[in-house]
């Protein structure tokens, strides 16, 4: 590849990681204009279309993604290359998006994360939070860590841990139950929930474990909650929960992203992370 093509490549990928043209321009220290001009001349020098554009920012296309992870790696290893030269031990860099449940982001991969950026400076973790499940061939995010017993058939990942279950409320004299709602429908809790629990006695429901953990903190009913949840609320107590069973997590990535060394390194270190706080996650007291 010519010089000046590397150079619009450049663009392309900070455009890429960024999702929008401004947060391109800040990283590169250039101004809007560049960057599109530089977008532009790439697409129009291969005569392909990169980037969905929308009205919220840039997003690669799905046949265009192993272009940029190729192109992403190919960066990588320049960059290697010149550490080496230089002596240096090159590290592994780039950006990451991690997708997972509003629970796990904010009891549980913040301290993994925290310890990964000391041991992996060139590394840029994003935590995503949404209980949904994120939409890999969008590109929306590169790795996910999610409760679930199963993976899609375009995922492949190891557990790293199992995620505890109980039913917590304020008092044992507490009768009305909250319910799950959006997503956590097809979790497993909502399963055992359909299970054992009439609907007549669900006063209330969240699309949230979270949130369901401050609703039970208040004394509004029994909730099905992640043990690291309930264990930290000092309102609450852990209840007879008549079997409930856990959940495994899993890290996962798409099969297309699978040996891409940024997603491999960080995959290893959240399945690190997760199996020391195993204990914790399980709920073992």
């Amino acid at each position: 590849m010519h010089s000046e093509n590397w150079d619009d490549l450049r663009f392309v990928l900070a455009v890429a990681e960024n999702g929008t043209v401004s947060g391109a321009a800040r990283q590169l220290g250039v101004n809007h204009a560049t960057v599109l001009r530089r977008v532009a001349a790439f697409e129009t020098r291969f005569g392909v279309a990169v980037f969905d554009r929308t009205a919220k920012g840039y997003t690669v296309r799905p046949e265009r993604l192993r272009m940029i992870e190729a192109a992403r790696e190919a960066e990588n290893a320049v960059q290697s290359v010149a550490r080496m030269l230089q002596g240096e031990q090159a590290p592994v860099m780039g950006s990451v998006r991690v997708s997972s449940t509003d629970s796990l982001c904010q009891f549980v991969l913040p301290e993994i994360v925290g310890t990964l950026h000391k041991d992996v400076s060139g590394l840029r973790i994003a935590l995503m939070s949404t209980n949904a499940r994120s939409d890999f061939s969008r590109a929306q995010a590169d790795i996910a860590v999610r409760p679930t017993d199963e993976l899609g058939e375009d995922m492949v990942g190891d557990v790293g841990a199992q995620l505890g279950f109980g039913v917590y409320a304020t008092d044992d004299g507490q009768k009305d139950w909250l319910g799950l709602a959006g997503p956590l429908t097809r979790s497993l809790a909502a399963r055992w929930m359909a299970e054992r629990v009439a609907p007549e006695q669900i006063v209330s429901a969240a699309d949230s474990f979270v949130v369901l953990t401050y609703m039970a903190g208040m004394g509004l009913g029994r909730a099905v909650i992640p043990c690291v949840l309930g264990d930290a609320d000092a309102r609450l107590k852990r209840l007879d929960d008549g079997g409930l069973p856990s959940a495994p997590i899993w890290v996962a990535n798409h099969v297309d992203m699978a040996g891409v060394s940024r997603i491999e390194a960080t995959r290893r270190y959240l399945l690190q992370g997760l199996d020391g706080m195993k204990e914790q996650l399980l709920g073992v007291v």
